[in-house]
């Protein structure tokens, strides 16, 4: 079987939940813009060790991937936790933490700062990273995004307890060739929240914004309207603005699928050739036209073939999105 990956690059952080209200719309906003996203979850992962104070978290035993449980007897499911516990510990600490499943509890003794006890590491709570937006829908203030889940560090679908959606904009992109896909590398304005992320789901992940994004609504197709042949998808491989490049559906697989992968599709616009190599990780989310309807969203690329990878079905994102 062909390997493929999700096509979104993600790393760390956390943020506020609201109630998601939606429909099934008949006319949306395809968007095609590239957004920075940050998914909190109550998991704070071990990602790094401090220059100054990692040689005695090396010492103590603590590794890269551990997931901090508790200290002491305080559970840990955020940074103000840890601080909390070390504020209010000796200076030794038990420390336990999470490893391939299993619990396993260190003796640590903390490194002292200017602004307190530290444990020499630097944590991680929730994913950070860039994807494109699917859809608007300017009745509801609902938006999708990536057209399939984010998972943590195992693998699994990662529980998100918040998040924020901010502007960004493309800094380079990195060519995908066959056995090493490309990657849009760009830059989130922390400073520029436009909407609360709601929902990750296999389908997407899902938000609300008042703010949103303007353009011309497009009818939804039902699953029958999509045939294989000419298509395009709209994308941000530069700067801030979103471009239509030509792209070829191969094939089509059954509606039911829930793996992202309802069409396959192959990138024929020489210009995006030129600029990516075809599919590559940021992409995740760009919608898929055809016949002026809005088919769906791009979600893998093939490792071995840059220019091809899959598409989810749009019913199947509004589906998830309540």
């Amino acid at each position: 079987m062909k390997r493929m990956i999700r096509a979104f690059a993600l790393t760390a952080a956390l943020f506020a939940l609201l109630p998601l209200e939606s429909k099934a719309a008949e006319l949306l906003i395809p968007v095609g813009k590239i957004i920075g996203l940050q998914l909190g979850s109550d998991t704070i992962t071990v990602v790094a060790y401090d220059d100054v104070l990692g040689s005695q978290a090396r010492s103590a035993g603590l590794k890269i991937g551990d997931e901090l449980v508790k200290i002491e007897d305080i559970p840990i499911q955020s940074a103000q936790d840890v601080r909390t516990a070390l504020n209010s510990c000796a200076d030794c600490v038990d420390v336990t933490v999470r490893r391939g499943g299993k619990l396993k509890t260190l003796q640590l003794t903390p490194g002292q700062t200017a602004d307190g006890p530290r444990l020499g590491v630097y944590l991680r709570q929730g994913i950070a990273g860039i994807g494109t937006v699917t859809f608007y829908d300017p009745d509801t203030g609902t938006f999708g995004t990536l057209g399939h889940g984010v998972s943590d560090s195992k693998g699994n679908l990662l529980q998100m307890t918040q998040g924020n959606a901010y502007e960004a904009t493309i800094q380079s992109v990195k060519k995908g060739k066959s056995g090493d896909p490309g990657q849009l590398k760009g830059s989130a304005d922390a400073k520029n929240c436009f909407g609360a992320l709601l929902r990750n789901t296999p389908q997407g992940v899902f938000g609300i914004s008042e703010q949103g994004w303007t353009g011309e609504l497009v009818p939804v197709a039902q699953f029958e309207d999509i045939q294989t042949g000419s298509a395009t998808i709209r994308s941000t491989v530069a700067g801030d603005t979103p471009q239509e490049y030509s792209v070829e559906i191969l094939k089509i697989y059954p509606e039911t699928r829930e793996d992202g992968r309802n069409f396959l599709i192959k990138v024929t616009d020489p210009s995006l050739l030129d600029t990516t190599g075809g599919i590559v990780q940021g992409m995740s989310g760009s919608p898929i036209l055809q016949n002026g309807m809005l088919v769906g969203a791009v979600t893998h690329v093939l490792v071995n073939d840059s220019t091809t990878g899959y598409g989810i079905f749009i019913g199947n994102m509004l589906d998830a999105a309540g």
